[in-house]
């Protein structure tokens, strides 16, 4: 019963809330140490994503390889990305941070883009690093978007994840995304809700410019959140029928009871986006696999233990859970 009982987590002092938690993390903290390597992975539909490897030693593979997922409207190079990357280096993995489809500097070929429930795109980067680069162990990790990505990943068909796959560790996830979509629209997070739909828009007006034409744009300016934004756009462009179906489909909440590898979600129960939902308590009680944390504090992505230059508890606790004998 992987439901963890409490948290080793301990905010930096002067950061008292989740708010200041989130915003010191993702606007303060640097992380310059990392260097990438890009290569770009073609995609069966034709399309393709951008993968940034930082490698413990130039030209020779580590034994361990860390993949890092993103959150939403994110990239490989956000503060949290990057710290997780060194980190990964640090304890002997490489580290591969994956850009999804527009999201690595460059408007993707075709019109759709990515969603929170996209979990195809994850298995190509996982199969081409198993495959084709030969990492004969990886590991998972991902933040918030990103987190729910690959939970559903490892939940909804647990026959598709190669043997390579060990363990996972995810943090700040949306399991709920409709009550989640809801969630950040209250006054007390417009801050971060009209910075991810300016985002959004943006790359919509720049999928108009690579694509003129096939999008209707008419209504853009009047989104106001994630629900009228994804029944406009993310639905249809996906083959959803409505925002509510892609919020249903998407979810990883639905998923966790088929995960089958030791898998650790820690969400911060003053985490802003986070609803009550957001803590499957039940899904990790029953499961064998799925390891509930719900710390006090950490904000959405923050987790900072010394203020914003670090060192950060998700990666501490990402590495511990990856390399301990026994998960937990």
């Amino acid at each position: 019963m992987p439901l963890l009982p409490a948290s080793a987590y301990r905010p930096a002092t002067l950061l008292a809330n989740g708010h200041l938690q989130t915003i010191a993390a993702s606007t303060l903290r640097r992380v310059p140490e990392v260097r990438y390597q890009r290569e770009r992975l073609e995609l069966p539909d034709g399309d393709f994503v951008d993968l940034d490897w930082s490698l413990v030693t130039a030209g020779q593979p580590a034994p361990r390889l860390g993949i890092i997922s993103h959150g939403l409207e994110g990239d490989s190079n956000r503060p949290y990305v990057r710290g997780m990357a060194r980190a990964l280096n640090q304890a002997g993995f490489d580290a591969l941070a994956w850009n999804y489809r527009g999201c690595g500097g460059e408007t993707n070929r075709l019109l759709r883009a990515y969603h929170l429930g996209d979990t195809d795109d994850l298995a190509e980067v996982i199969g081409h690093a198993a495959d084709v680069k030969n990492y004969p162990e990886i590991f998972l990790t991902g933040f918030s978007a990103g987190g729910n990505v690959t939970l559903k990943y490892l939940g909804e068909n647990a026959a598709r994840v190669p043997p390579q796959v060990k363990r996972a560790a995810v943090f700040s996830v949306p399991t709920d995304l409709k009550a989640s979509s809801v969630h950040i629209s209250r006054w007390q997070n417009q801050i971060y809700l009209r910075r991810f739909m300016s985002s959004l828009k943006e790359k919509m007006r720049a999928k108009d410019s690579h694509l003129p034409g096939q999008l209707d744009l008419t209504e853009l300016n009047q989104l106001r959140d994630f629900p009228q934004f994804d029944e406009r756009y993310t639905a249809p462009l996906h083959g959803f029928a409505s925002a509510d179906d892609y919020y249903e489909q998407s979810a990883s909440g639905r998923y966790l009871a088929g995960i089958r590898i030791p898998t650790l979600l820690v969400n911060a129960l003053n985490d802003p986006f986070l609803p009550a939902s957001c803590f499957p308590r039940e899904a990790a009680a029953a499961s064998e696999f799925f390891y509930l944390e719900t710390p006090a504090g950490g904000g959405h992505v923050g987790f900072n233990e010394g203020g914003p230059a670090g060192p950060y508890y998700s990666e501490r606790r990402a590495v511990d859970f990856f390399t301990r004998a026994v998960p937990g």
